[in-house]
């Protein structure tokens, strides 16, 4: 069973991020995450990026995933 610290190491090493808060059971997870390269970027495009960053972890260990993706600057204004 996969740790909700071992998700947000793999969303750390795959993704450039400032902030990363990760919740869960085992199977579903609930994950807060602050990157710069979310600027510009569409809610789907971001969740993509973190998808991307956990890779084929998302099919095999990780069952449900619930992110909020923000700049640091939506999240210093949250």
């Amino acid at each position: 069973m996969v740790t909700p610290e071992e998700v947000q190491s793999y969303i750390e090493k795959g993704l450039q991020c400032s902030e990363v808060r990760v919740a869960g059971d085992g199977q579903h997870f609930e994950a807060l995450i602050v990157s710069e390269a979310f600027r510009g970027r569409s809610r789907v495009q971001r969740h993509q990026l973190v998808y991307a960053a956990l890779g084929e972890r998302m099919r095999e260990e990780i069952h449900a995933l619930s992110m909020r993706t923000l700049t640091p600057e939506e999240a210093a204004s949250g």
